[in-house]
């Protein structure tokens, strides 16, 4: 396959996992920012835009990035930039290992193989996750970038498996890497997910809706690292045009340490007393070891230094998601 050549006004970037929670975000959002962006989009599932766009800067290819024909019809189209988004979440990688595998792992070698050849020194943003570093000695530290990573789940592993290939590339000069690592996400819209930390979302989500949310572990005080889906949006924004990064190209965006307790009153700052009636606390031991391997706060100096943003305390993220609500009529 011979290399496609961009144009040098309009950058067009590629985005897996498009059909996902942040892909439909960050699309809108990279289409709202100068320089103009033309947009690549892949999933597997079918991509709902819910916004209007000038379809003239936007292609939609719809397939598996397993398969090496999908593949390079994908690549066969000028690049100059790709986030990585795709992969099965935690829960179900745990359940579902060859799976987890064959997206979270082999999919993304073949990618970052091709874009190595057919496009060397690309910018390449990947999305990883605080899954990667297991329980620590003492699990009140703040973590650092530099924090030897020690993954109990196969989300993480395979997240981290990912990370050290990257970051071999990038040492090789054959990309141009920046490995974002996320807090958990919340509040997502839409419907729970195949996450353990689903319920991070549902616990806020479902009550406003009057259903039922079931939190997986009988512990209050139990902190989780979160940030909003739209700080996250805009941090893989600003990424975007940043100079490449020497030594260390792991970020860890910023986010906040928040308690089940702290969600509840949140919700009930929002919602009142008659929603936190709909949630319900029933131990489930499978998901408490996985959200027990994750660290719950962080040092992110390093990335705000370098302009990244954090939200303004939970109540600030739980107020984002009823805005939404009432923006789309829904509260």
């Amino acid at each position: 396959m011979s290399t496609p050549t961009p144009t040098q006004k309009t950058k067009t970037i590629l985005i897996t996992g498009a059909a996902g929670l942040l892909g439909p975000l960050l699309t809108q959002h990279l289409l709202s920012l100068p320089p103009s962006y033309n947009l690549l989009l892949t999933d597997i599932s079918p991509i709902s835009l819910p916004f209007t766009y000038n379809p003239s800067r936007i292609t939609v290819l719809q397939g598996d990035l397993s398969s090496p024909t999908f593949l390079s019809s994908i690549l066969s189209h000028p690049l100059n930039a790709v986030y990585i988004l795709h992969g099965i979440m935690s829960s179900t990688a745990e359940a579902n290992y060859p799976l987890s595998l064959k997206i979270n792992v082999y999919s993304i070698l073949s990618l970052t193989e091709q874009l190595r050849l057919l496009y060397p020194g690309i910018r390449t943003i990947f999305t990883s996750s605080i899954a990667i570093y297991g329980h620590l000695a003492d699990p009140t530290a703040k973590i650092t970038e530099n924090v030897y990573p020690r993954p109990e789940t196969t989300y993480g592993a395979h997240k981290l498996m990912i990370e050290t290939h990257l970051t071999e590339l990038h040492r090789k000069g054959f990309l141009d890497v920046i490995i974002a690592r996320l807090p958990t996400i919340s509040v997502r819209p839409g419907k729970p997910t195949g996450a353990a930390s689903s319920f991070l979302s549902g616990i806020i989500r479902e009550p406003m809706q009057e259903k039922e949310c079931i939190v997986p572990i009988e512990d209050r005080g139990f902190k989780s690292y979160l940030s909003s889906p739209g700080k996250v949006i805009e941090n893989l924004g600003r990424v975007l045009e940043w100079n490449r990064l020497e030594g260390n190209v792991t970020v860890q965006f910023p986010g906040i340490s928040v308690s089940i307790e702290e969600m509840i009153d949140a919700l009930r700052v929002y919602g009142g007393e008659d929603k936190v009636r709909f949630i319900k606390e029933e131990r489930d031991e499978r998901l408490e070891k996985i959200l027990r391997s994750w660290p719950r706060d962080f040092d992110v100096r390093r990335g705000e230094e370098m302009g990244l943003g954090r939200d303004e305390g939970v109540e600030g993220i739980v107020g984002i998601y009823i805005e939404g609500l009432r923006k789309d009529r829904k509260f």
